[in-house]
Formats: C-alpha cells, structure tokens, sequence
C-alpha cells in the first residue's frame, strides 16, 4: 500500500531528525525496556512528527471523531488493565483493507478499518490492540534501535520501521533488506520474532485483565492466517519473516487460553455501530444502500439495530435522507440507544433542513453524554451552522479547560470568533491548531496576523504578544537543534 512505504519513509525521516548527534554516535547495549536507547520522551516527539504527516498527508486517514472515540474507549480501557503503565495512548483509523493495525513511536496505535470489517466480536478487536499495546509498553522499537549499537543508525532506523510498521505485509521486508547489511538484518529479524511473541504473551495478560474473552486472540490469529496466505505466494523464507511462524502463535495462545476460566463477553452496541458505519461509508452510496437493506430484510446479522444504522448511513449518503428518518425512527421504536444513534438522527434532521429539531437531539445528547466528545463537537457544529457563535463559545469553555490539546475544539473556537467577526481571537486559537498539528511556523504566522487584527484589546494583545515569543523561541531551539545534526 502507498501508505506503508509513506510511513517507513515519515519514521526514518522522522527518528534521524529527532535524534541528537551525540545519541547516534554512540547508543547503549540494552537488554530490558528500563534502559532502552531511545528515551520516552524522545519516542513521543518521533511519533507526534509522524502523526503530523499522516494527519496531513495520508489520505487514508481517517479524520472521523466516532471513530476514534470508540477506539480510545477500547484502547483505554486495556491500557488501564497494564501494571504501571505511565505511558500516553492515542488510536486512530485509517481507511484501509487490511487486518491488522500497528503501533508508532510514543504510543500512537493506528488501526485499520479492515480490522473492524472483519472482526465478528469487540474481544477479537481488543485482542489486537492489546498486542500492539504490549508493543508500547515492552518499548520494542527503542529496544530494537538498541539491540545492535555497532550499526549504522540509518540501517537501523530503516530495519525498525519496516519490521514494526510493516508486520502484516511480510514482502515489505524485501526493500529494507536489500537495502541494510545482510548480517545485521538476520540479527533484527529473530530479534523482532521474540518481540512478537514478547507481544502476544503481554497482550493476552492484559487482554484477560480487561474481562474480554481470551479466546479471540487465537481465532483472529487465524483469520489473519487465512488473510495472509492470499496475500503471500509463500516464497519468503520463514526466516525472512517479522513475525513468528503463525501457527506457532495461535497454538501458544491457544494453550494459554486453555488454563484460563471461560468469560464470554458480550460485544458493545458502539462496537456493531462502528462497523456499520465503516462498511456503509465506502464505494458508491447506492450500492451501499441495496447491501445494507438486503441484510436489513433477510436478517442476515448480528445486530439488527447496527444493520439500520448502516442503511440509514447509506440512505443518507445516497441523498435519501427521508427514507433515513424513517429507520432512525424504527431505530428508536425497536429501543436501541446509543449515541451514535443520537448524532445520525441529528445529521439527518440537518439534511431535511430541520437545524431546531438536530439541536435539540443533540443538546439532549450532549447532557445525557457529557464525556462524549463527538455528541459535543456536532452540538457546537450545530450551533454555528445556526448562527449562534455566541452560545457555542459558551459551550466550549469547559471543554476546552479539560481538553487544552484537542484540535477539534479549538477549530470550533476559531470559527465562532470568525462569525463574530473577531479577528484577532479568530488568529489566537487557530494559532493553538497549528501548533496541535506540529507546524510551528503557520502558528506564528497566525499570531502574527493576530497583531495586526486591530480589534484587541490591551489584554489580548499582550496574550498574543507573550504566546508569540514563546513559540518563536521554541522554533528557534527546533532549528538550531537540526543545523547541529
């Protein structure tokens, strides 16, 4: 996939920019994660670097705030089942066939939307996570920066991102290896098989800790078995491969799902939601339509409700949003609640041209979910669609108090200053977007047109004027820091 090659090439770019000139002349021999050559806070700059290129840059991104709330619900949930864990956690979708996902420097964990399609159960998606979550937590891509200090740091940063970001797509191994030292190479690979396994064993720990159902590691272990043979034409040596052999993994988590007590768990409605709205999202809206209704009619499902929501999606792609309205209606009447359902019986209000009624669904939704913040950015969407900047900037006060770092809430901020026409707040809080993005430079451009607004005050202005040097300041330690590497 283009994206993988963009994301070996974003690591290597990424790891070599960050790194000081002293720590690649000489990097420690490490055996466990206590004293693993890549620093944490170090991993964390690498991985925002590369989150900010694929924000900006991949096209399977997935920018979908659902989405990544469900994934963050999931993943937060296993990440609190890990002993000491102090590490920051952040899951994202991409749009993307594949089954699997993969973790990144500092714990970002993409998934890709494949995973979800062709999971049947929310364990089996959670056994996957907690894998890639073991990944970040044993810290295996410091480790394997730190396994053979002899090697050139380009070799060894290339050999990283292709074994850590290239997992399930073993002829990827192809380029890194013809292009890093034979020896080396053979060394790294077992190197990254132990961490395989490292993973799975952590992962299966903290999978059992989160009360999913410990089964599912090793049923999705097959269907990934059964996903890789069409993909694979099997003429890779076994010891050319990052992972281990995967019958040898699903027999080991096989046995250690055996001396585990049986607990079902019952998948979440968001989980059935989630899929739903993946799978109605892609190729042409009417097929989608003629799909979803043919489940819908002949019953082929899991969850009735998650099979509505999917055609009312569709219906509503397809600029049908009438016959939308009336599966959220039989949505309600069967009973089903979610949030989700909330914000789609919102979106299909505003396409029938009823702003009164999406904003009361949605202002009951945001006081029945407080804590979700999809429910809170369609509620202030709303409200400037409506032309009440007023009463969204109200609304955003506390959020943005609790959540300084996200993106979505400061871009709705400088939208609602726009419609006021306050030019210089509209600047400041774009500012804070652009430095949530990682691009320094266009933040100081919009505080510097901020400065020049001519409608602040005293008090803004020297807001403005102190948050510009700071971050002058820290452009400056940025670029002094590259001239020296």
């Amino acid at each position: 996939m283009r994206f993988q090659a963009f994301w070996r090439a974003a690591l290597l770019a990424a790891v070599l920019g960050a790194l000081p000139r002293a720590f690649a002349q000489g990097l420690p021999d490490l055996g466990d994660t206590s004293g693993a050559a890549l620093p944490p806070l170090l991993e964390r700059r690498i991985g925002e670097s590369i989150m900010r290129d694929i924000r900006l840059h991949d096209p399977s991104y997935l920018d979908d705030p659902e989405l990544s709330d469900y994934l963050n619900q999931i993943g937060g949930r296993l990440a609190a089942a890990v002993p000491g864990a102090r590490q920051d956690f952040e899951f994202f979708g991409l749009r993307d066939a594949s089954i699997n996902a993969f973790a990144l420097p500092g714990g970002f964990i993409g998934v890709r939307s494949g995973l979800l399609t062709a999971s049947e159960t929310e364990s089996e998606v959670a056994s996957v996570l907690s894998h890639e979550i073991a990944h970040v937590t044993q810290r295996h891509i410091a480790r394997l920066l730190g396994a053979q200090q002899q090697m050139q740091l380009p070799t060894m940063v290339a050999i990283a991102a292709a074994l850590l970001l290239g997992r399930s797509r073993p002829e990827l191994m192809g380029g890194a290896i013809a292009a890093a030292q034979g020896a080396a190479v053979a060394g790294q690979l077992s190197y990254s098989r132990d961490f395989e396994r490292e993973a799975d064993r952590v992962g299966f720990q903290t999978l059992a800790a989160s009360g999913f159902d410990v089964r599912a590691m090793a049923l999705f272990f097959e269907k990934m078995q059964r996903y890789t043979r069409i993909i694979d034409d099997g003429s890779m040596p076994s010891y050319l491969r990052s992972h281990p052999v995967t019958t040898e993994r699903i027999a080991d988590v096989q046995n250690r799902a055996a001396a585990e007590p049986y607990r079902q768990h019952a998948s979440s409605l968001e989980y059935q939601l989630v899929r739903a709205k993946l799978r109605s999202d892609v190729g042409d809206a009417r097929e989608a339509v003629v799909h979803f209704a043919g489940v819908v009619r002949d019953g082929r499902h899991a969850s009735e409700a998650a099979a509505r929501y999917g055609l009312a999606n569709a219906q509503l792609r397809a600029k049908a949003p009438a016959e939308a309205q009336t599966e959220v209606a039989r949505l309600r009447a069967a009973g089903a609640t979610s949030w989700m359902i909330e914000t789609l019986d919102a979106r299909v209000r505003l396409a029938l041209g009823d702003g009164a009624g999406a904003l009361a669904v949605l202002k009951a939704a945001n006081a029945r979910h407080p804590n979700r913040r999809p429910v809170l950015y369609a509620y202030v969407g709303t409200l400037l669609d409506l032309g009440r900047p007023q009463e969204a900037l109200a609304l955003l006060a506390e959020p943005l108090r609790l959540y300084p770092r996200d993106s979505h809430l400061h871009e709705a901020r400088a939208k609602a200053y726009a419609a006021q026409g306050k030019r210089l707040l509209q600047h400041q809080a774009l500012a804070e977007v652009y430095v949530l993005y990682g691009s320094l430079p266009a933040a100081i451009e919009q505080l510097q047109m901020a400065q020049t607004a001519g409608d602040g005050n005293f008090y803004e202005l020297s807001t403005v004027d102190a948050r510009l040097k700071e971050l002058r300041a820290e452009h400056a330690r940025e670029m002094q820091d590259a001239r020296k590497r």
